[in-house]
């Protein structure tokens, strides 16, 4: 899946991936894409912070600019549009074709598309862009990008300018210009709801969907008002050991492949997409998180989307082999962290079957300038991939992190209620939490982090729906109370979504800042700990679900059940088997080079 827009493919697209010219402006020294002296070139779609841009600069540079020549097959026709698109620019772009501004866009994680068509004569253009990221804005969405020179403590280094894929689209002027699927199980119907552009009298969608290669529904719909709204009834195999194979699940993650087709007045054919869907359907009830009607226990890991050489950007490869990790390491979810993530990953987490929690990247300080650009960015990337069946919650606020006063300013609370609403408005079909960790005024799920590395102390926190309740009224994590005053509690499902974070840094030089919120000497310690955070986590029957801290080790944080390069820690199989919560998954082979079973499967293995 190379395609950038995995849910809205064309046939014939153009990567603009590659070589561009490029140059720092940190004097703002230029206005105009023809005054810049460009003295190097830059591999995008990696930032100039990064080893495999060719720059790997990891200084303080608020402005860059980008320059290439693009070459058309062949010149556009009269009734055919050049779309322009940009997966992400960190954090305000300004555009020009051929010398002329073309348009701008603000938000480092949304992506933005311009129509070029005006701008471009015959087969050949220039493409020039002006990337502006004040590293010391605080009151932008930023995730985990550090401020001070160096990444310290849980801060990495900045990504500024152009960090996911450009690419063009040669379409006829009315085109398809966006998909929605939406699934009803309990009803066994799809909704679609798709806009056109310019659309015209007469025109007819043609929609198929097929499952495994057989035709389920074939119809032909009228557009009205640039819009075509249908809920698209499927045959209904009848009981449920029927329809469990038509169903999306991470244990059997079945898509519905979609084609849909243009159609003007006369038949002609304007545009032919390829899309998927799938049946499923995410609610909840006092205790549990339900996937298709039936109590589904989350078991989540904390992903930070990181790459050594490429930063927050990595191949459609590495994003696939992210996903398998994951599901090898026994967890059925991740919560990205921080971080919006390549559509292809939420792909990749599609079709092999991994549910998401999808965040939006916090800003620092609390200001109406924050309040602006946060509810604007996120309602862009929630409308970006509430399509993907992965997508199985919303994160809008991690920590009180862009609300830092959250508990004593009225504006702050009513901030993250606003978030929580818009995010239920734009999307009624997934749960919202309020505010991830503590400081909750709102939320669906009661998400609760918590370090500590006592096990006994889990049990007596989350060991029963009386110890939840206690522990969100009267314990404070982090020196923070978990729920604030107003917010009902009754009816929620809770989750640890955050927990963990056991670092393992053999032969760690003194000094080297490497950290995680405990540590283990060696791999034999680390399934120890791991076994009995776990196994308690595990007993503890009346928690919803799960995100253990944390997928890797990222820059100084070492507390990774991988490294940073993917390579496990530990054995892999073992890891597995205490995350899944087997009593006993199987004894360890007697040539495991590990050669002992770890307390807590121990323990188990001697109680059967």
């Amino acid at each position: 899946m190379e395609y950038p827009r995995p849910q809205l493919r064309r046939a014939q697209w153009q990567s603009l991936d590659g070589d561009w010219q490029f140059a720092f402006d940190d004097a703002a020294r230029w206005a105009l894409p023809d005054e810049v002296a460009f003295d190097r070139s830059i591999t995008v779609p990696y930032a100039p912070e990064s080893l495999r841009s060719g720059i790997a600069d990891t200084g303080f540079h608020p402005r860059c600019w980008y320059h290439r020549t693009v070459e058309l097959t062949a010149a556009p026709r009269a009734d055919q549009r050049v779309l322009l698109h940009f997966g992400a620019v960190d954090y305000e772009a300004t555009v020009w074709v051929n010398g002329q501004q073309v348009g701008t866009h603000r938000g480092g994680h949304a992506p933005f598309k311009l129509d070029i068509t005006a701008y471009v004569q015959g087969s050949s253009f220039s493409v020039s862009l002006l990337a502006e990221d004040d590293p010391h804005d605080m009151h932008k969405p930023r995730g985990k990008q550090d401020w001070l020179p160096e990444p310290h403590n849980i801060w990495y280094p900045r990504t500024s300018g152009i960090w996911r894929s450009v690419w063009l689209e040669v379409v006829q002027s009315s085109h398809l210009a966006g998909l929605r699927w939406t699934a009803d199980v309990a009803q066994w119907q799809i909704r679609l709801d798709a806009s056109i552009a310019q659309a015209q009298p007469g025109q007819r969608l043609q929609v198929q969907l097929a499952l495994d290669g057989r035709t389920l529904t074939q119809d032909t719909l009228e557009v009205l008002d640039g819009q075509v709204r249908r809920s698209i009834h499927l045959p209904d195999p009848g009981i449920d050991s029927a329809r469990d194979p038509w169903t999306w699940s991470p244990e059997h993650p079945q898509l519905i492949t979609a084609t849909l087709t243009l159609l003007a007045a006369d038949g002609t054919v304007l545009d032919h997409v390829d899309s998927y869907t799938a049946l499923r359907d995410v609610r909840l009830d006092a205790e549990n998180f339900m996937l298709n009607n039936r109590s589904y226990k989350l078991r989540m890991v904390l992903d930070q989307g990181y790459w050594p050489a490429s930063l927050m950007t990595a191949t459609s490869d590495e994003l696939r082999a992210d996903v398998e990790l994951i599901k090898r390491l026994g967890f059925n979810g991740a919560r990205k962290h921080q971080k919006s993530e390549d559509p292809r990953w939420l792909y990749w987490c599609d079709v092999l079957g991994l549910c998401v929690w999808a965040e939006m990247p916090s800003a620092y300080g609390f200001s109406a300038e924050t309040v602006d650009r946060v509810a604007d960015e996120w309602k862009a990337l929630v409308q970006r991939d509430l399509s993907h069946p992965c997508v199985v919650a919303w994160v809008p606020i991690n920590e009180s992190w862009g609300v830092p006063e959250l508990p004593n300013d009225p504006r702050q609370v009513n901030f993250v209620q606003a978030l929580y609403h818009m995010t239920k408005a734009l999307d009624g079909s997934r749960p919202v939490i309020g505010n991830d960790g503590w400081e909750m005024p709102c939320g669906d799920i009661l998400a609760i982090h918590d370090y500590s590395n006592d096990p006994a102390l889990f049990l007596q926190r989350y060991g029963s729906a009386e110890a939840i309740a206690h522990t969100l009224q009267h314990s404070r994590h982090a020196r923070r109370m978990l729920v604030l005053p107003g917010f009902d509690i009754a009816n929620r499902p809770a989750m640890l979504t955050e927990f963990g974070g056991i670092a393992m840094v053999p032969g760690r030089p003194e000094g080297s800042g490497a950290w995680g919120y405990t540590s283990a000497r060696n791999a034999e310690e680390l399934l120890e700990q791991y076994g009995d955070l776990l196994g308690s986590v595990h007993d503890c029957g009346n928690l919803a679900g799960f995100c253990y801290t944390q997928l890797t080790d990222t820059f100084l944080e070492q507390n990774g059940l991988l490294t940073e390069n993917r390579q496990p820690k530990a054995d892999l199989a073992t890891l597995a088997a205490i995350t899944r919560g087997a009593a006993v998954a199987q004894r360890i082979a007697p040539d495991n080079p590990l050669g002992y079973l770890p307390s807590w499967l121990a323990k188990t293995h001697a109680a059967s």
